[in-house]
């Protein structure tokens, strides 16, 4: 296996005629400290025997805060060994003292099985780590409740499995001494949320046999991570900050791809660019050839399917069965597909991998040497998570990101100061969504009657929430407290996906082939959809929502598919608003309807559209929050405002795009509508709201930042080199109207009206 030494010679053969921008993170020397003098010797012989002589400053100043006594969030940058702040506390705990436990909570499966790997390669005497999640098999389970004194899991399964059964894990709660909650930057919008809620029921349910744990929360180097925990566990946090791991030199390029010729009539149809997807999968291909070990991120589970299947083509076409070096990774797959993958890339026997974020985070990839990131990725915390995983042998690393036809992508490939020496995001989570705090409201009480005691743990919008709940009979009121009036547990979505997932059979095997989950159904497997499953193509042959079954057929078209929708929008209420003269800015609860009403072929590689076919499927309601920006008709005037719903529409389309610029979202998170004359406004008004409900804390992030967001968005538009607009600018993959009308300059215009109104 070869390994390119210099990453300028390896990017000269990753297609070099697109980079737009190269940043070099130079090399940065470590700093170790003595160990700390309560650090039990046969813990510190552990982790020598695993090559580790002395813990870097910030794993010792973490881990002092949480011997002492006082929570603390460690957040600092991949590979920094973040995991020894929480290990060394606890593991000195425990051998001091036989019966104390821990918890453990990931994100992902897969994370949770490293760091159990981690843990048990310490052979601590009496430990007994072991991960409990929905993996786990049932003759396993009581086991582990019994011994086990480490318990890795995931919020999920202690919100399904441990906090409603409590009282059979009495034993462990009554020992708990730490929580750990790794890479605690993931828990942002709905999720967030709701695992916000976990995290205090979990505070109620140790409190109830007598334990205050002390919480240890990792994190990638975010904004203000001291406040992110304190919103996230509802705890004073102390933070560190300061990364003091030694770090290989990292090559860090910017790409965009080329134009290709239109295939839409007229002279006048807008440039498209050559696809992200195409270009990640031609780099990943050409590593592979050069023996170096590359990991491509996407953002979508079919995008990584379709990188997988371009790059395993183009391998096998140069030297065939090469491609059988490359494979997808993704969420959906089943446990025994997922750990075949985890084995193979650990070994070496994979060369090229295309995965989904689910390989984003703390799992311990030992050996690659290049990254390449299809698409922003959201966040810059999840842009150096991606980028990290690349060089952590110590060895000179390349990471590339591939810009895809977008406005954020392409605005961030031409302002690399937006990416690089900047400071992360901040988290975006709401607590206090009634939609996220009702169900977490209903999970404590099925768990044991809440009293006024708890309610402060849940904040002060509980009791008004609790009123609610009791006048919908959902809780009954009795002096000593709120109780269930349910049969069962309450159902309760932390994922924000809208209920069970929905099953893809193979129709004529009976096959399962993976999940999607029910608030992408629509769109991905809809009848006649193209599903993607390693590599292999499917088509929908029916969508059964009341089974929450797709079935489909092997099928290779040469065609992808495309849903579109539309979407209707109506205020319920204001909560803030700026009156800026000819200007209003607003933030306030909406009602959202929409329906996917058909889909697109697409021919594959050209993007030619080759029809339409239409859909009958349910529509959806959504209550949820907004920002949203009205205009006097006289001022659109007065600026040459010509086409004024092409000039609206397509500034929706940028602000969408650029909103996760500065919000933890991505354009999926939410939508938009805009119109010249909206029936509650009675004015031109565009519409961002949050696409869960209750809202994610995106809008209201957005209408506080207002000004710099359409600032940027003005900017990306005004920017763009194309003459009418293009995806890069103001064309949105996701608008139900086709993407008409549109007017690229009075987008412009629009936002100069909005800009020079709004206060400074």
């Amino acid at each position: 296996m070869t390994t390119v030494a210099e990453p300028a010679e390896l990017l000269r053969r990753l297609r070099p005629d697109s980079v737009t921008h190269i940043e070099r993170v130079p090399t940065r020397a470590g700093e170790t400290v003595p160990w700390p003098n309560w650090v039990p010797d046969p813990l510190r012989e552990a982790f020598a025997a695993r090559g580790v002589t002395a813990p870097w400053r910030h794993q010792a100043e973490a881990a002092n805060h949480a011997h002492a006594g006082r929570h603390v969030v460690v957040a600092t940058g991949t590979a920094s060994g973040k995991s020894m702040a929480y290990q060394l506390p606890a593991l000195a705990t425990m051998l001091e003292d036989p019966r104390a436990t821990a918890i453990y909570l990931a994100p992902t499966k897969a994370l949770a099985a490293d760091q159990l790997r981690a843990v048990s390669s310490l052979d601590i005497d009496g430990v007994r780590p072991a991960c409990y999640d929905g993996d786990t098999p049932r003759e396993e389970r009581e086991w582990i409740r019994q011994h086990s004194r480490f318990v890795l899991t995931n919020p999920d399964m202690l919100h399904h499995g441990i906090l409603p059964g409590h009282a059979a894990w009495q034993t462990f709660l009554r020992r708990l001494r730490y929580v750990v909650v790794d890479e605690c930057h993931t828990y942002r919008g709905v999720f967030g949320s709701h695992v916000a809620h976990v995290l205090r029921r979990l505070r109620r349910a140790a409190a109830r046999y007598g334990r205050t744990p002390i919480f240890v929360l990792a994190s990638a180097t975010s904004g203000d991570p001291a406040t992110s925990a304190k919103r996230l566990t509802g705890l004073v946090v102390e933070a560190v900050t300061e990364d003091a791991s030694p770090r290989g030199g990292v090559t860090f390029a910017l790409c965009e791809p080329p134009h290709v010729e239109s295939v839409a009539a007229g002279s006048d149809a807008a440039p498209v660019r050559r696809s992200a997807l195409r270009e990640s999968a031609d780099l990943l291909a050409d590593a592979v050839v050069n023996g170096v070990r590359t990991l491509a991120f996407v953002r979508s589970r079919r995008g990584a399917e379709a990188v997988a299947t371009m790059a395993r083509r183009s391998l096998d076409e140069a030297v065939p069965g090469l491609g059988a070096r490359v494979a997808a990774y993704r969420g959906g797959y089943l446990r025994e597909e997922r750990r075949e993958l985890e084995a193979a890339l650990h070994s070496g026997e994979l060369l090229g991998l295309a995965s989904t974020n689910a390989l984003e985070l703390g799992v311990d990839l030992v050996g690659l040497d290049a990254v390449v990131i299809c698409g922003w990725p959201g966040t810059r915390a999840s842009m150096w998570q991606q980028a990290g995983r690349a060089g952590r042998n110590g060895h000179e690393a390349l990471a590339v990101l591939v810009a895809r036809d977008d406005p954020l992508d392409t605005y961030l490939v031409h302002h690399p100061e937006a990416l690089f020496g900047r400071p992360v995001e901040a988290t975006v989570l709401d607590p206090a969504n009634p939609y996220v705090l009702g169900p977490q409201l209903c999970s404590a009480a099925y768990e044991a009657p809440l009293t006024r005691a708890d309610l402060p743990l849940f904040g002060p919008d509980a009791p008004a929430v609790l009123d609610e709940l009791v006048a919908e009979g959902i809780l009954r009121r009795r002096p000593s407290g709120w109780y269930w009036t349910g049969e069962g547990r309450p159902s309760v979505d932390l994922r924000g996906t809208g209920g069970l997932p929905v099953c893809v059979v193979e129709a004529a095997t009976g096959r399962l082939l993976g999940t999607v989950d029910p608030g992408s159904s629509h769109f991905m497997v809809h009848t006649g959809a193209v599903y993607l499953h390693q590599g292999e193509s499917y088509v929908v042959d029916t969508l059964d929502l009341d089974d929450a079954v797709a079935l489909v057929h092997r099928e290779e078209p040469e065609w992808s598919t495309h849903a579109r929708d539309v979407t209707s929008l109506s205020v319920v209420s204001v909560r803030s608003y700026v009156d800026a003269g000819p200007v209003g800015l607003f933030f306030g609860d909406v009602d959202v309807t929409s329906q996917v009403v058909s889909y697109q072929r697409r021919r594959i590689g050209s993007g030619e559209v080759l029809g339409t076919w239409p859909l009958d499927l349910p529509t959806r309601e959504l209550r949820t929050t907004a920002v949203w920006f009205t205009l006097s008709p006289q001022s659109l005037e007065a600026a040459g405002v010509d086409d004024v719903p092409g000039g609206l529409h397509a500034a929706e389309h940028a602000a969408i795009g650029l909103l996760p610029l500065v919000a933890t979202c991505d354009r999926w998170d939410i939508g938009g509508l805009s119109t010249a004359a909206h029936p509650d406004t009675e004015t031109p008004t565009v519409f961002v709201y949050d696409g869960h409900p209750g809202g994610a804390g995106f809008a209201e992030r957005a209408y506080k930042i207002a000004r710099s967001w359409l600032q940027a968005t003005r900017d990306a538009i005004d920017g763009c080199t194309c003459e009418t607009g293009c995806p890069s600018c103001v064309q949105s993959p996701k608008c139900g109207n086709g993407n008409n009308p549109l007017s690229k300059p009075d987008a412009v215009r629009v936002l100069d009206v909005v800009l020079a109104s709004l206060p400074h």
